[in-house]
């Protein structure tokens, strides 16, 4: 994604503060934070997948300071339970009821760190949390506060000792982001920031606030959409289902293709990147910058296609260089 230019006005530059703000807590990952933003403007969760030591964690928690939203962060590990992310039910002996002690995830912003490492019953907690908005403590439903936004992180390197995220799950996050190593003038301006191991300037005010978010959530759904930017965007997920039908010779790669939800999605993100673009409109070129981003946790290769070499992105790739705005 290049460097966005945001025309004056006061969401876009509300917007370019925001990014302004976040690259001088995260250097070298513009691409990571714009699509943080994108996201949080298109209101859907986001996994964030890459090696240890790129800034991750940093970056999730640089936009949750910047925005000012209560924030907590999990640790996944395989020894965790379901009640250790939504909480559970104490028993009171003085009036003989059960009380209700909400967990961690009942926040804001919530950093699932290395989610793949715990077991799918721990990892499956967080699907109704991510989908209603609100968990089931016993008999109590406690609705989330809004907004609520999770931000999962996984290492696509090590393999033993964790539970890849069935289809249900990864269905439910709004992006996929794949965080590549910094260029090498980035690294070299790591060197200088102070505090590199602690948070960066926790005194720093905020810029935004829930009211903010939501606003800017409000304004990203107003964004229009031409009929044909949502065939375009359409055509885009059923070809990885249907590929033969649009004239593509894919079918023996692709084991599954993107759900209905991922038209929602690419939609939804489309107009998110047209308001960071500074533009009250879709255009082809917001869809296809982030039908990888949406589509490839979507769409599971086949066992031919990983014999091949050839990974989700590249067949993703392959949709988009044969399907046309109608």
């Amino acid at each position: 994604m290049p460097d966005l230019d945001p025309t004056p006005g006061p969401s876009g530059l509300l917007i370019a503060r925001l990014i302004g703000r976040l690259e001088r807590d995260v250097v070298g990952q513009r691409p990571l934070l714009e699509r943080l933003v994108v996201a949080l403007l298109a209101g859907g969760h986001v996994l964030i997948e890459g090696v240890p030591g790129l800034a991750k964690t940093r970056s999730v928690r640089a936009i949750a300071r910047a925005l000012n939203l209560p924030f907590r962060r999990i640790q996944f590990t395989p020894d965790l339970l379901p009640a250790d992310l939504t909480g559970t039910q104490v028993y009171r002996p003085a009036t003989g009821t059960f009380d209700v002690r909400t967990g961690p995830i009942v926040a804001s912003v919530v950093l699932a760190d290395e989610i793949n490492r715990a077991p799918a019953k721990v990892q499956s907690a967080l699907l109704e949390a991510m989908q209603e908005g609100q968990v089931t403590v016993g008999d109590r439903t406690i609705v989330l506060p809004d907004p609520f936004w999770v931000l999962a992180t996984q290492n696509p390197i090590e393999h033993e000792g964790t539970y890849p995220l069935p289809e249900a799950q990864l269905d439910r996050f709004l992006m996929k982001l794949h965080v590549d190593y910094p260029g090498r003038s980035a690294e070299l301006a790591m060197l200088d920031l102070d505090g590199l191991a602690r948070d960066a300037e926790p005194d720093r005010p905020p810029l935004l606030g829930p009211d903010d978010v939501r606003a800017l959530r409000a304004e990203a759904a107003s964004i229009r959409v031409a009929s044909a930017i949502k065939e375009y965007a359409v055509d885009l997920v059923r070809a990885t289902r249907d590929p033969a039908g649009y004239g593509l010779d894919l079918a023996p790669l692709i084991e599954l293709g993107a759900s209905p939800r991922a038209s929602l999605a690419l939609v939804a993100s489309a107009r998110a990147h047209a308001l960071l673009s500074g533009r009250d409109y879709v255009t082809p070129h917001d869809v296809k910058t982030l039908a990888r981003d949406v589509l490839r946790h979507r769409v599971l290769a086949s066992f031919e296609a990983d014999a091949e070499g050839v990974t989700p992105d590249d067949l993703i790739g392959r949709v988009l260089d044969q399907i046309r705005v109608p």
